[in-house]
């Protein structure tokens, strides 16, 4: 055998060794990989408290759509195996098991262990983190009734917890507590918890425990349509600024349901486009459909009609489409095609929290009308409008006009005694207030979102005084420039 040869060979058994390792790392069980990532999470999680970092557990809770869909009973019950070691958590891991269902769990040979600190009782903050994926698998397998003890058992733990370090975790845990009781129809039944929660939170300041907490009552009112208290609870809470863009997300787009409600539809569209500026760009696709779905219906009792291309996002355009025809309805003035439509999907814009908003719109087709009444007449009665609208009597047609006017539909005034309609010359906008109040809001914005850009940003801790020198540095750099000064002037005496 030639020397090329063998290293031919050589090269082949080293070749089939990659391979052999390769199909290795290919083979190895999901489920272990799935332990490992949870052993990581933790490990994070432990991080953050040693650190006072809330970054850590921020980026725990960033994955947790991902963890969750890797969750089954397997994953479960070896990880709560391997992590409730302690003695003193031996309750907490037979609680647990219980919501679990019995599954073969991984060799213990493979699974990653706690080490050293296999005796030491598990940070509160890794504990809940742990009850908190039990409760979410519940949730995911339709267990209503055994999520809702699951719920209540985390949430009585909670109660005798003060550590600023569990905020994020605990917040997540309100927020699942609510989902359960949702998911069996007993949501009303929560109500009184997360009112006492909520002033609990308030008094210690965790600003993140209160957006949820404020956001989960909003969604209980509003789920059995209670707005005025839902509004009263709006009035006489704050929101935290320091609360999360998708707090604010769901905080916008409830108020602008609850303004909405309230006729304040001005108030309404602003909340809804900052609730869809404030959602996830590339994830929460049916957030942005509700949001989408309430935002046109909004614009429409405004007197506006939405662009186009909001019909036709690639996220929203199957979801939109009875609102593109109830779109078109309203543009054309169309009472038969607006009232065949309303009929045709009655049911979908129930689901949607929308059907008694549409139903108000049979006044804004008659103001799309008045619309283009006013656009081409500068004068015209009131029995030339009612004639035109088809209306029983002149008193409606000045009712529906002076409605539109102050809704902003149309610039006019309206004379009573001669019963008329003058329109306003709107030729020169730049004679009104629209351009300062346009460049006003705009102004708003920026300011906001550099103030939300500065809370976002991340300081090292302390380090703003490293370059700073100490008192006692500060005495003797002032000695030395005082011995200094009496060199040179005992040199400068013996010059002269």
């Amino acid at each position: 055998m030639t020397v090329t040869e063998k290293k031919d060979k050589v090269e082949d058994v080293e070749m089939k060794d990659d391979t052999e390792k390769e199909k290795e790392v290919e083979k190895k069980d999901p489920n272990l990989l799935s332990v490992e990532d949870i052993r990581e999470h933790c490990k994070l999680i432990r991080r953050s408290v040693e650190t006072k970092e809330t970054r850590f557990v921020l980026r725990v809770l960033r994955a947790l759509p991902v963890t969750r869909r890797k969750l089954n009973p397997t994953v479960l019950r070896t990880v709560l195996k391997t992590f409730y070691t302690a003695e003193t958590d031996k309750d907490t891991k037979e609680s647990l098991l219980k919501f679990v269902a019995p599954a073969v769990e991984l060799d213990g040979s493979l699974t990653p262990s706690r080490g050293k600190a296999s005796a030491t009782p598990l940070y509160p903050e890794v504990d809940y983190y742990m009850s908190l994926l039990v409760l979410i698998h519940l949730i995911d397998q339709k267990k209503g009734g055994e999520a809702v003890t699951c719920a209540k058992q985390i949430v009585a733990k909670l109660e005798g917890q003060n550590r600023r370090t569990l905020d994020l975790i605990s917040a997540k845990c309100y927020f699942y507590y609510m989902r359960a009781h949702e998911m069996v129809g007993l949501l009303a039944d929560s109500r009184t918890m997360l009112h006492s929660r909520l002033r609990t939170a308030t008094l210690r300041n965790d600003f993140e425990g209160q957006a949820v907490l404020i956001n989960c009552l909003l969604r209980n009112y509003l789920h059995y349509n209670l707005y005025n208290q839902a509004d009263k609870l709006v009035l006489k809470c704050t929101f935290p600024e320091q609360a999360s863009n998708n707090e604010w997300a769901r905080y916008y787009y409830y108020l602008g349901r609850i303004k909405a409600m309230q006729l304040d539809y001005s108030e309404a569209h602003k909340h809804l486009l900052q609730s869809a500026r404030k959602a996830p760009q590339n994830s929460a696709a049916g957030f942005k459909q509700h949001v989408a779905k309430l935002s046109v219906t909004v614009d429409l009792l405004l007197g506006n009609i939405p662009e186009r291309q909001t019909f036709l996002l690639k996220e929203v355009k199957v979801a939109l489409h009875p609102y593109l025809q109830l779109t078109q309805a309203v543009k054309s003035g169309d009472l038969v095609r607006f009232s065949d439509v309303v009929k045709n999907f009655a049911d979908q814009f129930t689901a949607d929290h929308t059907y008694t908003l549409i139903m108000r719109l049979h006044h804004n087709v008659v103001k799309t009308a008045v619309r283009t009444i006013s656009l081409a007449y500068s004068k015209i009665t009131f029995a030339d409008i009612a004639q035109k609208l088809l209306l029983d009597s002149p008193e409606d047609a000045e009712f529906i006009v002076a409605k539109a006017i102050r809704d902003g539909v149309i610039e006019a005034v309206l004379d009573h005694d001669s019963g008329t309609m003058q329109s306003r010359d709107t030729s020169d906008v730049y004679a009104t207030r629209e351009p300062q109040i346009a460049f006003n809001q705009r102004i708003e914005f920026c300011l906001d979102l550099h103030n939300h850009s500065v809370k976002a940003m991340r300081f090292p801790p302390k380090s703003y005084n490293k370059e700073l020198e100490s008192a006692e540095d500060r005495r003797e750099r002032e000695a030395q420039d005082l011995e200094l000064a009496k060199e040179m002037a005992e040199d400068d005496d013996d010059a002269y």
